[in-house]
């Protein structure tokens, strides 16, 4: 029997940006053609602490704002290392001049609809963006991926890589590709790559660690979606979801593990 014929539409990335994602984006593009980014708006912290406090309680909300802050600090003090892992991984972190974006204020908007709806892709990768709704999902007629910075479904949810080192669980310092449903990346597992991290990184260098060590894994689960021949599989793994850590919980585990 012949190989399905690879879909001819455009690849399209839904995503906040970032440079882990430009790295991911730019290897898709080098290996299986141009890719449209779909690029929204980030969710102000104002709208992520009130939606924090009403699931979990105001105290986690501000411990975990606290970590999202001094993370971002982190980028900047650290700087210097992740230029050297940008190198040393041959990482392209910018758009390429050229580069197809279209800006959305809501991944989850009718905006970003009509964009997909627009570009008629063959597949969509989200990739650090709001978590679509069924309805959403329901309304874009290809195959939906995400790529996700951790090892589903053990590490669900945000910070992967860090809840992996932080739960005594290296091994599993990872990232998946799967497919999207309206849970928290419970669709069916693609593709799972696993890495570690050097010294020097913390959780906020984590990301492009896993990107580094992802980006095969991304190009080969869109270009399954583009042959039609994608097909699930079971990890064998328990199903939790994590959020940011709070502050004081970051600040034990790097003092007593050495895990920032």
């Amino acid at each position: 029997m012949a190989a399905p014929m690879a879909d001819p539409r455009p690849i399209v990335v839904v995503t906040e940006g970032g440079p882990h994602i430009w790295a991911i984006v730019n290897a898709i593009a080098d290996r299986l053609g141009p890719v449209s980014v779909v690029l929204e708006t980030p969710e102000s912290k104002k709208q992520l602490l009130l939606g924090r406090a009403r699931r979990q309680g105001w105290i986690s909300a501000i411990g975990q704002l606290g970590t999202m802050v001094l993370t971002r600090l982190g980028k900047r003090f650290f700087s210097g290392h992740a230029a050297r892992l940008i190198a040393e991984q041959k990482l392209e972190t910018e758009p390429r001049p050229g580069q197809t974006i279209i800006d959305i204020p809501s991944a989850n908007g009718p905006e970003c609809l009509r964009a997909i709806a627009d570009l008629q892709p063959g597949v969509v990768l989200l990739a650090g963006c709001r978590l679509l709704s069924r309805q959403t999902l329901a309304k874009i007629a290809c195959p939906v991926l995400n790529y996700h910075a951790g090892i589903a479904p053990k590490y669900r949810g945000m910070n992967g890589g860090y809840w992996a080192l932080a739960s005594g669980d290296a091994g599993n310092f990872g990232s998946t590709v799967h497919l999207v449903d309206a849970g928290v990346d419970t669709g069916g597992v693609l593709r799972q790559a696993r890495g570690k991290p050097e010294p020097g990184d913390t959780i906020s260098s984590y990301a492009l660690r896993q990107a580094a060590f992802s980006r095969d894994i991304c190009v080969e689960a869109v270009g399954d979606a583009l042959a039609g021949k994608l097909a699930t599989f079971d990890p064998g793994l328990p199903s939790k979801q994590w959020y940011h850590p709070t502050i004081w919980y970051y600040l034990w585990t790097g003092l007593t593990k050495r895990i920032w």
